[in-house]
Order: structure tokens, then sequence, then C-alpha cells
């Protein structure tokens, strides 16, 4: 039986990412040895690192002003991270409170100075993306999360501030092209989009940093990461490889105008489906702020959840129970997701709804 995979993260990846990857595991590029074994301070690995930074900077459009590192600890460590060098003790900051991560990071943020949540879309069990509100001139930042993995949302606007703009977009890095020289710091954790579970890649413009009052640790402090060319310590070495690897399939098949082509296709196909079969089907997100990533619906019938999703057991649809907080029913469609997948959903939701509407 065929797979489709959508796993929300760790998830799908490239064929050709994988094949790459698999070699490498045996004999990295004929040296002999494993990519797993190879030294991180060696002309090999800065050659892997090297060619990530440049994929990133060539997609992104950045100049010399932003720097890209490669972290551990995943978006999850830049909730602290992020505040530790942006925020200072007596100094505020504005955050977005639209789902689980940005309710995370805000709190986080709260350790290191005051937060302001000028945006908390909870009335509404965060079911879109407030478009008016106020964000205070003095703040140091302003956060958004630009995609909610949980809860189907993603900004196809943002907001328009001479405030310093903070993102995490772990979830729909590289899924379009964007103005992406507007953002002051960018983060995203690699296992949606753009490579395997184990490294975050931080995207810096450089004036924002050193502005802060308080002594950082020095493996906390952008500016020694940067200063060490993301080689502080033994950085994941096989994650890196494997984002260098995703983000070289970015720009052969075409970079972000193809993965915004592809990207827009699935999303299409799948709500015009769901909204066609409403009376099976309950979506719950605001049609204008609807997810290209990640597509979030119940059951009407509350009873039948269990047999929708063992039928798509059944049928090799993988990942597609809703966040464990959230419940009903959730589909991934990142980058290396093919539309034959999405159409396979499609067509299984056509047949449920016939048998059970």
């Amino acid at each position: 039986m065929k797979l489709h995979n959508f796993n929300s993260g760790p998830s799908i990846l490239p064929q050709p990412v994988l094949e790459a990857a698999s070699r490498a595991i045996l004999d990295f590029n004929g040296t002999g040895l494993s990519v797993l074994e190879i030294g991180h301070r060696t002309a090999w690995f800065q050659e892997i690192l090297n060619e990530a930074i440049s994929s990133v900077k060539t997609l992104m459009q950045l100049g010399d002003d932003h720097e890209v590192l490669f972290l551990h600890g995943g978006a999850t460590t830049q909730f602290m991270q992020v505040p530790m060098n942006l925020l200072d003790e007596n100094a505020m900051a504005a955050y977005c409170d639209n789902g689980i991560w940005g309710n995370k990071a805000h709190k986080e943020a709260a350790l290191f100075g005051e937060v302001q949540v000028v945006s908390d879309t909870s009335d509404r069990k965060h079911s879109y993306i407030q478009k008016d509100f106020a964000i205070p001139s003095d703040a140091s930042y302003l956060h958004i999360t630009t995609n909610n993995t949980v809860e189907g949302t993603q900004w196809h606007q943002f907001p328009q501030t001479a405030v310093p703009l903070v993102a995490d977009m772990s979830s729909d890095i590289f899924c379009r092209p964007m103005d992406f020289n507007k953002f002051a710091l960018i983060y995203a954790g690699a296992q949606k989009n753009m490579g395997a579970a184990g490294v975050n890649m931080t995207v810096i413009r450089k004036d924002i940093l050193g502005k802060v009052s308080r002594k950082i640790p020095t493996i906390m402090d952008y500016s020694k990461h940067i200063a060490a060319g993301s080689l502080m310590n033994t950085p994941p070495v096989f994650a890196v490889y494997v984002s260098m690897l995703t983000l070289r399939w970015i720009l052969n098949e075409g970079g972000l105008p193809e993965m915004q082509k592809r990207n827009r296709a699935k999303a299409d196909l799948f709500y015009n489906t769901l909204d066609s079969l409403q009376e099976v089907y309950q979506p719950v997100v605001a049609k204008e702020d609807r997810s290209w990533m990640n597509g979030i619906f119940f059951l009407q019938n509350p009873s039948l959840e269990e047999s929708f999703l063992n039928l798509c057991k059944q049928e090799g649809m993988i990942g597609v129970k809703g966040y464990r907080t959230v419940g009903g029913v959730r589909i991934s469609m990142y980058n290396a997701l093919p539309l034959e997948s999405v159409q396979t959903f499609c067509d299984l939701m056509r047949h449920f709804a016939s048998k059970n509407g």
C-alpha cells in the first residue's frame, strides 16, 4: 500500500533528499566516511554549512546585514533565546497570541522583561488572525507565529510597523516568496518544511543585537554564535546536512515561486473539497486565514470521528489525527507532499461523506 504522509512534524521529506542522505550515511561524497562520522570543523562539513547558508540567503534574497545560524534546541529554545538577546529587563516586547506556540513564546519572554499581548484570538479558539490591533511604538520588537500548526491559521499579510518584527516560521518557512528583509529575526525548526528534526535555523539582522544590558550565557548569545559561524560547539551535523539537501532541492525545483504554486494548488483542492462536504465535515478556520500548510476540520457528528480516522489508517493516510489537546482532523501539506496525496485524501473524504451524509 502506498502511504501518504500528512504528519505535522517531523514530516515528509523529498525523495531525492532521502536518497542522498541515505547514501551519505554509508559513504559521504566518496570519502569512505559516513556523514555521521565527519568532524564538524573539517572542510567537508564547512562546505555543507556554507551551501546551507548560501541557499537560505538566495531563497530569502538577503544581504550582508543578515546572518544565518544553524542552532540546537529547535524553535522552542528560541522562545527563551529571543527575549534573552533582545528584551532588556526594563523594556517591553509585543506578542501576538494566535495559538499554542505564540502563547508559549510570550510566557517565556515574560521571564526576561515586560510583555504586552497585543493580539489574542482565544475568544474564537484561535480560528482567525486579527488584522487590526495597536502595536506600542516603544516595544523592543513584535513577535508573531506566521503559521499556527495546531489551529490551522496562517498570516497572509504581515503587520506594518516600525518596531522590529520577529517571526517563528517553523511550519511555513520557504512555502512562498515574501519580503524576508522586513523581519529583524526569523527562526524555524527544520523538521516541518526544511529538513530533519534536530536543528533550528535562525536569521538575524545584525543591527538589533547588543542592546540589552544583561549578561547572556555564551551558548545563548547570538553575537557569539555569529562570531563562531554556528560552530561554537558541535552542531547537529546530520540535521544540517539534511537541511542543506532540502534547500538544494527547493532551489532545483524552481525556488519559492514554484513552492507557492504547488502549495496553493494543494490548499485549494483540499479546502474546496472541505467546503463542498459541510453536511459531514465542519471547517473551523476563517476562510481568509486558512493555512496552506495545516488543514484543520472536525466531523459534524463527533461520533463518526473514530470511524473516519480508522478509514484513513486503513487507506495509508499517516498523521491525520488532530493535535492532542484539540482533536479533530489535521492534514499537513508541506512542500514535499505531492498533490497526488491531497487528491487521494479528498477522494477518501468524498467516499466517507457518501456513506455517512
